[in-house]
């Protein structure tokens, strides 16, 4: 038995929840992972999985072995790639997810600049305001705004940023500057559909705490909401670097800024353990060094 390519295949299986898909993923036959399943079993003289006509899921052996077995491998990848001379100019085709308006202000540039250091590479960027499942999307690698719950993915931060409540200065001179986010109850608020319909979140003194708010102007996009506020509406609720340039440009003022809640990590992300071509791993390194300290 061939104990890397069984850990990879039982990896395969444990990714993809089915032995069919395991045996499209890896150009093989349902036959052969399926004795490949058994052979490993029978070494290890447990069950990685129960199955059933319909579905299969790890065991509680099966958990704890997952994650020895990916680090094995990651280990032996890396002891390939260190000899590897793709690994010095990487090659290839990459696809890449983030949020519109980060991807748009930062992770674009520095793609172009990756591109332009590794002229061979060819990429794919696809920015989306939702959560991307890599595996069922083919895609390679994501930038996420966001803790990580998913387990079939590793998370590597970038960074961190800031949720902000701002509104223009003509609308607090008129209204006011809220010392506590309790005064947003009585305040028009723009909100954005889905993210800041519900309440807003604070921190009080190391309590979270929640402020339902309301509003005449509701929109499914940031960036005529961030207009909104520009333009003396109301309060809004972004992400730091939704607002930045418009407070660059004393458009609009941050408030509040005592009561925020802890800032969200920036991350990149990619399938856990999985045999990582070069070029996957050149444009994590690049985007580890281009974001580095990325505080906003």
């Amino acid at each position: 038995m061939d104990r890397l390519k069984a850990m990879q295949t039982f990896v395969q299986i444990a990714e993809q929840g089915s032995l069919t898909k395991a045996a499209d993923v890896q150009g093989s036959s349902l036959p052969a992972v399926v004795r490949s399943l058994a052979a490993l079993e029978a070494h290890l003289g447990v069950r990685l999985f129960h199955r059933t006509t319909r579905r299969i899921s790890l065991t509680s052996e099966g958990r704890s072995y997952l994650q020895s077995a990916r680090e094995v491998l990651a280990a032996a990848d890396a002891a390939d790639r260190a000899l590897s001379l793709d690994a010095a100019e990487p090659t290839g085709q990459l696809t890449v997810t983030a949020p519109v308006l980060f991807g748009h202000m930062y992770v674009s540039p520095a793609i172009v600049r990756f591109l332009q250091r590794y002229d061979k590479m060819r990429c794919t960027v696809l920015l989306h305001d939702r959560s991307v499942n890599l595996l069922e999307e083919g895609i390679d690698v994501g930038i996420r705004i966001s803790a990580l719950d998913d387990s079939s993915l590793v998370a590597q931060q970038l960074g961190s940023v800031r949720r902000v409540v701002v509104a223009s200065p003509d609308y607090l001179r008129r209204h006011g500057r809220p010392r506590h986010p309790r005064e947003l109850l009585a305040a028009n608020c723009v909100r954005i559909y889905p993210t800041t319909i519900g309440p807003w979140r604070f921190r009080d003194e190391g309590r979270a705490i929640a402020v339902p708010t309301q509003g005449n102007l509701e929109f499914n996009h940031i960036a005529p909401a961030v207009e909104a506020c520009a333009a003396g509406l109301g309060f809004g609720n972004f992400f730091s670097y939704q607002v930045l340039p418009m407070v660059a440009q004393q458009r609009l003022e941050i408030v509040l800024e005592d009561f925020e809640p802890p800032p969200r990590p920036v991350s990149v992300i990619y399938p856990h353990a999985r045999l990582l071509p070069a070029r996957t791993r050149a444009f994590i390194d690049w985007m580890k060094q281009e974001f580095s300290g990325l505080r906003l």
